[in-house]
């Protein structure tokens, strides 16, 4: 997380601060998102207002084509980050698995969420047996990697929102879908009784860097910077630093099959990671401590180049 040292002008805005506009996705989870941090926020600063501001991002508008095929995890942020650089909202709430590596200068992950489940779901339409070759829905390169290497399902393209793929799930257009837990859970999807939900093991069944948590972006001021890490929690902060750390130094993007999750338990860490490489998944598995955990992620990394490597050409 950015630190910088107080000056007076940051000190003078800490008191001129009254009303924050936070910037979200228009879809509702990220309203849902957006409400839970305000919340969570007014709970520390009971002095401060905050103004909900929802924007279109190019990721919303474009739901015909593979996210793969434009933009990348960009195309959900770019029109918040523009919109903080011109100072017409102070702060971005994003699902962190969805956030670029690379911030423009003056931006930057400023807190994170307490990480809810970080699982995946198959969603099924309840009572129903899923057979061979059964058709299940997801856009993630990722999950369709693990789908096909341990289930026998067939992946299918699929955008949109929670309740538009659900939609499509009741509407017979696939036989299943992979999901987020989190995101069900903060919807309350999960409680639908026309659904049936298989949780999988986050050891086996890897999840996305950053999945479960919460992640704000802001302007490097430290006003802003001290508010968020006031409510910032550090085990999922670690977690997620040790997961981007990975993705980092594989020079990893939205099309790259990888999963990346860190698990905590008191000061030891354990990061699990699944890689695609040549129709074959790598997987690699590190344990250590947290408070090494950039060291950690370099050796999981530096493990999955190497086995890259023995794969045959």
């Amino acid at each position: 997380m950015p630190q910088r040292s107080h000056d007076i002008r940051d000190m003078q805005w800490v008191y001129r601060m009254k009303k924050l506009k936070v910037g979200t996705r228009k879809s509702k989870l990220a309203l849902v998102q957006t409400e839970t941090v305000i919340a969570e926020l007014k709970s520390l600063r009971t002095d401060l207002e905050f103004e909900i501001v929802p924007l279109s991002t190019l990721g919303d508008r474009i739901q015909s084509v593979a996210l793969t095929h434009f933009g990348g995890k960009g195309a959900f942020v770019s029109e918040l980050e523009e919109a903080m650089l011109k100072g017409d909202i102070d702060l971005a709430v994003h699902s962190a698995k969805d956030l670029p590596l690379s911030f423009p200068k003056g931006l930057d992950i400023i807190g994170v969420s307490k990480r809810e489940d970080p699982r995946d779901v198959l969603v099924t339409r309840t009572g129903e047996e899923l057979k061979e070759k059964a058709v299940i829905g997801t856009g993630s390169p990722r999950r369709k990697l693990q789908l096909e290497a341990d289930y026998p399902y067939a992946a299918k393209e699929l955008r949109g929102n929670v309740n538009t793929r659900l939609g499509k799930l009741s509407a017979g257009e696939y036989d299943g879908l992979l999901l987020a837990a989190a995101g069900l859970k903060r919807l309350q999807a999960d409680q639908l009784t026309e659904y049936d939900f298989k949780y999988l093991a986050p050891e086996s069944f890897i999840p996305a860097a950053g999945q479960g948590i919460i992640a704000v972006e802001g302007r490097t001021e430290q006003a802003l910077c001290d508010l968020l890490g006031s409510w910032s929690d550090k085990e999922a902060r670690e977690a997620f630093e040790a997961e981007r750390e990975v993705i980092k130094l594989l020079g990893a993007d939205c099309t790259t099959p990888l999963g990346v999750y860190a698990d905590i338990k008191k000061e030891n860490m354990t990061i699990h990671a699944i890689f695609g490489y040549g129709g074959n998944a790598i997987v690699v598995k590190r344990a250590g401590l947290s408070k090494d955990r950039i060291i950690l992620a370099g050796e999981v990394a530096d493990e999955l180049k190497r086995a890259v490597l023995k794969q045959p050409e």
